[in-house]
C-alpha cells in the first residue's frame, strides 16, 4: 500500500540529488519558480516564450572551444529557463554552424525555435541554396521561421517565401529590420503581405518604431521579434554606475537589463525580444524579465520620462 508513496519519495530525492551536481548556472536557470511567459503567434496561436536570444558576433567564432562551451551554456540556460527562441542568419559569418554545432551536440533541437534569414534581394537561384546552406548549417531539415533580411525594396513580395512554407522547409515567414532609413519601404510591405513574424530594432532608447511599425504590424496579425534591444549597449553606457529608480520594483525589474527588457514586452504589439547573450548569467538575468508583472501604460509614460533625463 505504501508503494507508491515510497516510489514518488526515491523520484523526489533522485531529482533533488541530480540537482545538486548541476553547475550553478543551470540551477539557478531550472530554479525560477515561475515560468517564462509565452505570447500566441497570431496566424497559428501557437505559444511562444518571450526572451530568447540573437547570435550576431557572438555566435560567430570557430576553433574556439572556451567560447564554445560558454556558448552552449548559454542554449542551456535558455532551455532550461522555459526559453526556445534562437535567431540567427547566413550573414552572421558563422553563427548558423555554431548553433548548429551546439544543438545537435545537446541534442535539443526539438526544444528551439529556430529562426534565420536569406538576402532578400537575392534571385530565387540564389535564395534557394541559400536556404540549403542554412539547414545545413543548421543540421535540420527545416528551420521554424525564414526571414527575408532587412528588407528595403518596397515592392518585396512573399512569394518564394511561402513556395518553401508550402514546401516544408519552414513553418513560418517574415522579414527584418534594424535600419530606420528603410522603414518607409518595409513598412508597405508589412502592409500588403501581412506575414507571420516581423523583426524591427526597438529599444528604450530607440523607440521610432512606435510611431507606425508597431502599430503596422499589430494590424497585420504579425508576430513582433525585436531585435537590439539594448540599444549596442547604448543603454547600459547611459545607465553607468546609477541605480534603478524606485519604481522599478513596482513592475519587479532588478537589474538595468530586466528593466530594460520589460519596458520592451510592455509594448501591446510586441511577441519576444531576442537579445545578444554570450554569458549564462546573462540569459539568466533576460529570462527573469520575462516573469512576473510588466508596466503598464502610465508605468510606460514614467519610465520614457525617466530616461529622458538621463540623456
Amino acid at each position: 500500500m505504501n508503494t507508491p508513496v515510497n516510489a514518488q519519495r526515491r523520484r523526489v530525492l533522485a531529482a533533488g540529488a541530480a540537482l545538486a551536481t548541476l553547475p550553478w548556472w543551470l540551477k539557478e536557470a531550472l530554479a525560477a519558480d515561475t515560468p517564462v511567459m509565452t505570447r500566441p503567434i497570431p496566424h497559428s496561436g501557437e505559444p511562444l516564450p518571450i526572451i530568447g536570444i540573437g547570435t550576431a558576433i557572438i555566435f560567430d567564432f570557430e576553433n574556439d572551444a572556451e567560447k564554445f562551451a560558454e556558448r552552449s551554456k548559454v542554449i542551456q540556460a535558455l532551455i532550461a529557463g522555459g526559453g526556445s527562441l534562437i535567431d540567427t542568419a547566413h550573414s552572421y559569418g558563422r553563427a548558423e554552424d555554431r548553433v548548429g554545432d551546439i544543438v545537435a551536440r545537446l541534442g535539443v533541437r526539438d526544444k528551439l525555435f529556430l529562426a534565420t534569414k536569406y538576402s532578400f534581394a537575392q534571385d530565387k537561384a540564389a535564395a534557394t541554396a541559400s536556404l540549403q546552406n542554412s539547414l545545413r548549417r543548421l543540421q535540420t531539415q527545416r528551420v521554424d521561421l525564414m526571414q527575408a533580411w532587412n528588407v528595403r525594396d518596397e515592392h518585396y513580395d512573399f512569394g518564394l517565401l511561402r513556395e518553401w512554407k508550402q514546401q516544408g522547409l519552414c513553418r513560418y515567414v517574415g522579414m527584418t529590420t534594424s535600419n530606420e532609413r528603410a522603414y518607409e519601404a518595409i513598412g508597405k510591405v508589412l502592409v500588403r503581405e501581412k506575414p507571420d513574424f516581423f523583426q524591427v530594432n526597438y529599444s528604450l532608447g530607440d523607440r521610432v518604431a512606435e510611431e507606425r511599425l508597431l502599430p503596422a504590424a499589430r494590424d497585420a496579425g504579425a508576430a513582433v521579434l525585436v531585435n537590439l534591444p539594448f540599444g549596442r549597449n547604448s543603454l547600459f553606457r547611459t545607465a553607468g554606475k546609477r541605480p534603478l529608480p524606485d519604481f522599478a520594483a513596482e513592475f519587479g525589474a532588478k537589474t538595468w537589463a530586466q528593466f530594460f527588457l520589460k519596458f520592451i514586452l510592455s509594448h501591446p504589439a510586441v511577441t519576444a525580444v531576442i537579445p545578444g547573450t554570450d554569458r549564462p548569467e546573462y540569459m539568466i538575468d533576460n529570462l527573469q524579465a520575462g516573469r512576473g508583472s510588466m508596466p503598464d501604460a502610465a508605468m510606460r509614460q514614467r519610465i520614457v520620462k525617466y530616461w529622458e533625463t538621463l540623456g
